[in-house]
């Protein structure tokens, strides 16, 4: 059980040392791909399923209203596309708010300034 024990700490021992002494500035490149990454999310990602959600909902509409205008089963489907695209726009802007949200706590946002809370001056 000690051979085992020893066997997983000293390698671990001598791979530490590399992660301590790491620079600090390597990570520029990682955080700037994570930059890219969330800006192909919010700019081009999430307005395209935004816009097919909401031509799906119009085809809903059109289908429920105007095509299904006798015709239980045209109309019920209608529906479901509208009802399946007004969840799609919940899931989107929940995920969305939550992308950004993480993206501004870990400071992904490209914006290294923290805004001051605006006080009162002192008075003597």
């Amino acid at each position: 059980m000690i051979k085992k024990f020893l066997a997983r700490i000293i390698p671990l021992a001598l791979f530490v040392p590399m992660f301590a002494f790491a620079a600090p500035g390597d990570l520029t490149e990682v955080s700037g791909f994570i930059q890219n990454i969330l800006q192909f999310i919010n700019g081009t990602l999430v307005p395209s399923i935004f816009a097919i959600a909401f031509l799906v909902f119009l085809w809903g509409m059109f289908t429920t209203f105007i095509l299904g205008g006798d015709d239980e089963e045209k109309q019920k489907k209608g529906k479901q596309l509208m009802m399946y695209s007004i969840a799609g726009f919940v899931i989107m802007v929940s995920l969305w708010g939550i992308v950004n949200l993480v993206a501004k706590g870990f400071g992904f946002t490209g914006s290294d300034t923290i805004q001051n809370i605006p006080n009162l001056p002192k008075t003597r």
